[in-house]
């Protein structure tokens, strides 16, 4: 697995593009993020449809075609430098292949970030256009929105990318479920969402070589299970380098969850650490998906080669 090409940092001023692949967002939640975008010294422009919402299907914002267009515009747009999304949910499954490749390859690389369900587009990026991209919490999540660090840490790896290469588990989290360290490009997202997305045209093949970062939210232990057996049964995990479990918001009582990872994933003899602090929980850290880094298990960091944007 090699190393993906860097977007270039933000700098004040810039324009950036607020999206909803997935969800509809609450106008109060979108109006609270778009404050924080501007204290931040950004110009946030929003999609036609990130209020919007599909007729028949209530959990989507707007049709398939419009949540695809909204991106495609967003990434096309030349006054653009990054494209934030507003929230996960559902959907983006259904408008990743609706997508024009091509037009956004050509449109050069930009900033794009986002978590939970955008986890099938941050593999499309991958497979699709090659581009690095931030595993970071939604502009209008409410967990980042109440959360002065997740904010920061946000803020600091889209201006300042080269004060946030080495990332920390969040305290009290970190600790080794197997000790070790190891080497690999960065991967992954929602675990839910890997084990949906195997075997379609933007997925990455495998994980093998690479530092797979994964989290979840509101799936009981047996669900995380069966989605962990099932990238064990497809070979997805086959060589593996290493692996950061995130957060677990809702899926029950940590120790019934710790049992099932030392089960499930304790056999692949690789360094994994646990309770690494990004994904549905406050405070969450903004992770790059696509980049050389080392893992530490032992001491819960995760050093990255180069600044995370270039």
């Amino acid at each position: 697995m090699n190393q993906l090409l860097r977007p270039p940092r933000l700098a004040p001023g810039a324009r950036v593009a607020v999206v909803a692949p997935s969800g509809p967002v609450p106008e109060e939640r979108l109006q609270a993020g778009l404050d924080i975008l501007r204290g931040w010294d950004l110009d946030p422009v929003v999609a036609p449809h990130v209020l919007g919402r599909h007729r028949a299907l209530d959990y989507l914002a707007g049709t398939d075609a419009e949540r695809a267009a909204d991106l495609r515009d967003a990434w096309c747009a030349p006054s653009v430098a990054a494209v934030l999304c507003a929230r996960g949910g559902y959907g983006a499954q259904r408008m990743v292949d609706l997508l024009d490749w091509a037009a956004m390859r050509a449109a050069g690389p930009k900033v794009f970030a986002g978590f939970s369900d955008i986890t099938v587009l941050h593999q499309a990026f991958a497979t699709r256009l090659g581009l690095a991209t931030l595993y970071g919490p939604g502009v209008a999540g409410v967990d980042f929105l109440k959360s002065a660090r997740a904010q920061e840490q946000l803020r600091a790896t889209l201006f300042e990318p080269e004060s946030v290469r080495t990332l920390t588990a969040v305290p009290p989290g970190g600790s080794a479920l197997v000790p070790g360290r190891a080497r690999g490009v960065t991967l992954g997202g929602c675990l839910s969402l890997l084990a949906s997305d195997l075997g379609t045209p933007n997925a990455h093949a495998a994980a093998r070589g690479g530092l797979l970062l994964i989290e979840d939210v509101g799936e009981s232990p047996y669900r995380l299970d069966r989605y962990l057996t099932q990238l064990l049964r497809t070979g997805w995990l086959d060589g593996v380098a290493g692996i950061v479990l995130g957060s677990w918001e809702t899926c029950g009582p940590y120790e019934a969850l710790r049992a099932v990872f030392a089960d499930r994933l304790g056999g692949l003899g690789v360094p994994v650490v646990e309770e690494f602090g990004f994904g549905h929980g406050e405070g969450a850290l903004t992770m790059p998906l696509g980049l050389v880094a080392e893992l530490d298990a032992g001491t819960g960091t995760l050093t990255f080669e180069e600044p995370p944007l270039s």
